[in-house]
C-alpha cells in the first residue's frame, strides 16, 4: 500500500519541543520533495515549508523560520520536522505531503498536485 504515515504529535507547553515524523510505506522518498502543512481550527491550511529531493535544500514559512527544522533520512525513508520554541499560535493538525519533483516550488502548490498525503498529527500547545 502506498501511503505516508505520520507520528510524533502531542501536548507540549509553550517553549517546548516536538519532533514529527513522516514515513513512506510502499515507495521510496528519494525522488520526492516533501512539504509540511498545518491547519488550525477555523483557519486555512498553511504551507511554505519544504525540503527538496535534489540536494535537501530547505525552505520555511515566515511563521516557523528559525524555530522549525526539516530534515530527511532516505535510508529510513523518513522526513522529520523538529519543532522548537513552540508558541500558543502553533497548535494545529500537521500534515506531510510528497510530490515527485526534484525541487520545492517558489509558489504555493495546489493541494491536488501532491502525490501522497499523511493522515495528519495533532500538535497542542498549552500551559
Amino acid at each position: 500500500q502506498l501511503q505516508l504515515v505520520e507520528s510524533g504529535g502531542g501536548l507540549v507547553q509553550p517553549g517546548g519541543s516536538l519532533r514529527l515524523s513522516c514515513a513512506a510505506s510502499g515507495f521510496t522518498l528519494d525522488h520526492y520533495s516533501i512539504d509540511w502543512f498545518r491547519q488550525a481550527p477555523g483557519k486555512e491550511r498553511e504551507g511554505g515549508t519544504c525540503i527538496s529531493s535534489s540536494d535537501g535544500s530547505t525552505y520555511y514559512a515566515d511563521s516557523v523560520k528559525d524555530r522549525f527544522t526539516i530534515s530527511r533520512d532516505n535510508a529510513k525513508n523518513t522526513v522529520y520536522l523538529q519543532m522548537n520554541s513552540l508558541k500558543p499560535e502553533d497548535p494545529a493538525v500537521y500534515y506531510c505531503a510528497a510530490i515527485k519533483y526534484y525541487y520545492c516550488s517558489a509558489y504555493p502548490r495546489g493541494l491536488l498536485e501532491y502525490d501522497y498525503w499523511g493522515q495528519g498529527t495533532q500538535v497542542t500547545v498549552s500551559s
